[in-house]
């Protein structure tokens, strides 16, 4: 497993742990107030709480998709757009899910770049359980701003990811970017 080490807060962040959630445990998962219900992903979790977007990290939410900060990310700044409700894979989604999954992939990376100027942002979705999704019932889409040379022998040494900026900063920053597209 990977850590993270916050830079600015000199704070790790913890790995989601599933069953912590699936126990009720969210505290332990490191996704403190969100309860899975029943049979329910991890991102109609986070759409069905009661918490503000400060606290959940969304960024916005749509008629058929929302897009969150990742809690665990790659790097600054990274998002996820998902449909709203769990579809596994690209070619069950309608077509307004389509539609709407990619305009919010396309307004993300306006937002990303807006708020933090990268060299670069990959995009990507891991779909099917043999391409390795952190939630595979729930098809999700990447997108993560990079800087050149952002990647160094820490990951590689010590399992550990440095990030300059705290989830909170990070919500911050794309939610005035956001609220400008």
């Amino acid at each position: 497993m990977i850590d993270r080490l916050w830079a600015g807060w000199r704070v790790t962040a913890m790995e989601v742990d599933r069953s912590a959630l699936a126990n009720g445990d969210s505290e332990a998962a490191g996704t403190a107030g969100i309860e899975l219900e029943n049979d329910q992903t991890l991102f109609e979790a986070i759409l069905a709480s009661d918490m503000p977007a400060d606290q959940t990290h969304i960024i916005h939410r749509g008629e058929n998709c929302f897009v969150v900060l990742n809690r665990y990310p790659y790097s600054t700044g990274h998002l996820l757009v998902a449909p709203n409700r769990p579809v596994g894979e690209l070619e069950d989604l309608t077509p307004a899910e389509r539609a709407e999954l990619w305009d919010l992939v396309h307004r993300s990376v306006v937002a990303v770049k807006a708020a933090f100027s990268p060299d670069g942002v990959n995009i990507g979705a891991n779909i099917g359980s043999g391409a390795g999704p952190s939630v595979p019932d729930h098809l999700h889409v990447h997108v993560v701003p990079r800087w050149c040379a952002d990647t160094n022998f820490m990951t590689t040494v010590s399992d550990v990811r440095v990030l300059p900026l705290s989830l909170q900063d990070c919500w911050e920053r794309i939610v005035a970017a956001w609220s400008k597209i």
